[in-house]
Order: structure tokens, then C-alpha cells, then sequence
């Protein structure tokens, strides 16, 4: 059982139980699944890009990712339908598990001026937060980085407002903004 899992249950979800005051433990929110997605503008000009896209997104999480494809042409964007624009990769269990870890303990740490993350979710029981660059990441080998690449990451949890989604999220350990 992965660290981050074994807190969860063991700590995380008696203190949740005890601000909120669940009557069924089914109702205590939980960690869903996590979504990692790169919008890739410069796929248009050059198809290599996404490639090496897919390959970095694959080491960060573990998993093969998605090549999105454009879902209807716009000539002033110089878009076909059926391109490819981006990548994504939806991470559940273990793996999601892990990478919450790593990312928490060990990515995070490593943003440029970090003061924590803003605490404003969607007001649907999720938190998505963008990074600039993909350096932070200690899984990737920074000289076979060709370009920097931003991601958005979007954490989906069972809770039913924003509160408790913060709430979740803070006792695993992400670093909010005081």
C-alpha cells in the first residue's frame, strides 16, 4: 500500500470525520482519480513535439498518455479537425497514489518562488493548478528536455463543495497559501 494511502486512511479520514461530522462513512471524500494535461500549441507546426510531449508525460505518471485530437477546424488558428493539439493521462489508484506523493514531497519543493498554491478550487469538490514547466519533475533527465513544456493538474475528489475538497487535499499534505 502506497504512503500517501496508508496516511489517508489512517489519519486523514478520522480528521475529516471529526471537522464535518459524517454520519456514514461513506460520505467522508476521497481521492478519485488525477488528470495531467499539456496543451500543445506548436504541435501544428511540428509533429515531433508531441512525441516528445507523450514520452515526458509518460515518465511523470507512470502510464501511456492520450494524444487529444482537435475536435473541429479554425482557420485563423491554422487548426484542422482530427489534429493533434495535446496530451492527457488520467491516473487512478495506486499509481495516482504515488504520484500525489512525489509530486507533493517531491516537485513542489522545486517551483521557482513557491509560496504554496492558492486555495480556490472549482466549487464542485476539484482543484486544478497549472505549472509553467516540466523541470520540477525529478523523474525527467533535464538534458533530454528539448523545450519547456506547461501542464495543467487536476486533482477530482468525492466531496461536494469546495471546503471539504480544500480540506482533503491540505491534510495530504498540499501546500496551500497561508
Amino acid at each position: 500500500m502506497s504512503r500517501l494511502k496508508k496516511r489517508y486512511k489512517e489519519e486523514v479520514r478520522a480528521a475529516l470525520q471529526g471537522k464535518f461530522g459524517y454520519s456514514n462513512p461513506m460520505m467522508i471524500p476521497v481521492l478519485e482519480k488525477v488528470v495531467i494535461s499539456m496543451g500543445v500549441a506548436e504541435a501544428t507546426k511540428d509533429r515531433n513535439i508531441i512525441q516528445d510531449c507523450v514520452k515526458e508525460l509518460a515518465l511523470i505518471s507512470g502510464q501511456k498518455p492520450l494524444i487529444t485530437k482537435a475536435r473541429m477546424s479554425i482557420s485563423n488558428f491554422k487548426l484542422r479537425e482530427g489534429q493533434a493539439i495535446g496530451v492527457k493521462v488520467t491516473i487512478r489508484g495506486k499509481r495516482m497514489y504515488d504520484f500525489v506523493d512525489r509530486f507533493l514531497n517531491i516537485a513542489a519543493p522545486r517551483i521557482r518562488d513557491f509560496r504554496g498554491f492558492l486555495r480556490k478550487g472549482d466549487g464542485r469538490g476539484s482543484y486544478s493548478l497549472g505549472l509553467t514547466a516540466q523541470d520540477i519533475f525529478a523523474e525527467l533527465n533535464l538534458d533530454e528536455v528539448k523545450r519547456t513544456q506547461g501542464m495543467n493538474i487536476t486533482f477530482v475528489t468525492t466531496a461536494p463543495n469546495e471546503e471539504e475538497c480544500l480540506e482533503l487535499l491540505g491534510q495530504l499534505g498540499m501546500p496551500f497559501r497561508k
